[in-house]
């Protein structure tokens, strides 16, 4: 009897133990979404933006302007469900004409609850499109933020985006994100090569800029990078790397890398999927520390409800244009995003 008494208090003691470790840590999700040109209707003669006027090749109107609003947001909203998340803590969005887009993309229904707060600077692309950094104000508090321009060597007309710095409190810790929309492969992969690696270097002289102030630093890196983490551009030039077992002070780990590996992609290109939209984090984040903020696992989110379900490209992320057709999709690109971890 003392033994089945005993049993049954072993068998309480361990259930009730497995839900006090449950309740003991806070999950944070970070994402990043290109969002496939979101423009406004309005001309604006600084950049080349004619084809999203109602007289452009896109035939963009307010209607369609408004449709992508709420598109992109139900995907927002929903992206670190898993964890019970009302939308990323914090969201780095890429292809946007200006501030005023990003403004009312976070002004919609599902998202105005949230209370995202927004760090955007206009950038020197001709297209007109920038990123920018979107925060719940609960969560994050911003303490400084540069944009920085990229200058490639013996091409002093070549313009690109920003790399977005933005540093703070994410639930009172210190940590930084740079925000990438890398140069395209426009032109062929090879020849662009060199763009994006200059790009690549441009942000691993920020990471070492803000680990000489503190080699302690929590830095999360994002963006389109429109290389795949096997390309020379993230495994030469940033120094990021796939196996965290070998990831040392002062280096970083692309958790991607492993994704990519397993056929995991962010978009699809003539049949073939890249994972271009990649999140990346410093030593500090992966170390065994309970106390404080670190990397638990990093996720395509890829739901079937925005996978193309029919035509020539059934399979394929759902876009907003096929050419200049209008299909009424979300993006080209599906969001990445990391799940971090702490002792509440």
């Amino acid at each position: 009897m003392k033994k089945i008494f005993l049993s049954i208090v072993v068998v309480f003691f361990l259930i009730n133990y497995s839900f006090s470790q449950e309740k003991k840590y806070k999950a944070l999700c970070v994402a990043f979404y290109n969002l496939e040109n979101i423009f406004d209707t309005i001309d604006d003669p600084n950049i080349n933006d004619e084809d999203f006027l109602p007289s452009g090749s896109y035939h963009w109107n307010s209607e369609r302007y408004f449709k992508k609003m709420n598109n992109m947001s139900t995907v927002i909203s929903q992206i670190g469900d898993e964890i019970q998340a009302k939308g990323p803590v914090v969201l780095g969005i890429s292809e946007v004409e200006n501030k005023k887009v990003v403004e009312d993309l976070i002004a919609t229904p599902l998202l105005s609850p949230l209370n995202y707060g927004i760090v955007h600077y206009d950038s020197p692309d001709k297209r007109g499109i920038d990123v920018a950094l979107l925060y719940q104000k609960q969560h994050f508090t911003v303490t400084s933020s540069r944009a920085v321009i990229l200058n490639v060597a013996n091409k002093p007309d070549f313009k690109t985006r920003n790399q977005l710095v933005v540093s703070g409190l994410l639930d009172g810790e210190p940590i930084h994100f740079i925000v990438n929309h890398w140069p395209s492969r426009s032109g062929g992969e090879k020849r662009s090569a060199p763009m994006r690696n200059a790009a690549a270097d441009l942000c691993r002289s920020i990471v070492d800029s803000i680990m000489k102030t503190d080699p302690n630093a929590k830095i999360i890196i994002m963006g389109d990078l429109n290389d795949d983490p096997t390309n020379k551009s993230l495994t030469e030039h940033l120094k990021a790397k796939g196996d965290e077992k070998t990831v040392q002070p002062g280096e970083l780990f692309n958790p991607m890398y492993k994704l990519f590996k397993e056929g995991i992609g962010s978009l699809a290109y003539r049949d073939n999927w890249n994972l271009f939209d990649q999140i990346i984090v410093s030593q500090p984040l992966i170390i065994e520390d309970k106390t404080s903020l670190r990397f638990l696992k990093a996720r395509v989110f890829n739901k079937n409800f925005l996978v193309q379900k029919d035509g020539g490209f059934s399979g394929y992320p759902f876009r907003t244009y096929v050419g200049s057709t209008w299909q009424g999709g979300y993006s080209d690109h599906f969001p990445s995003y990391i799940i971090l971890v702490k002792e509440k």
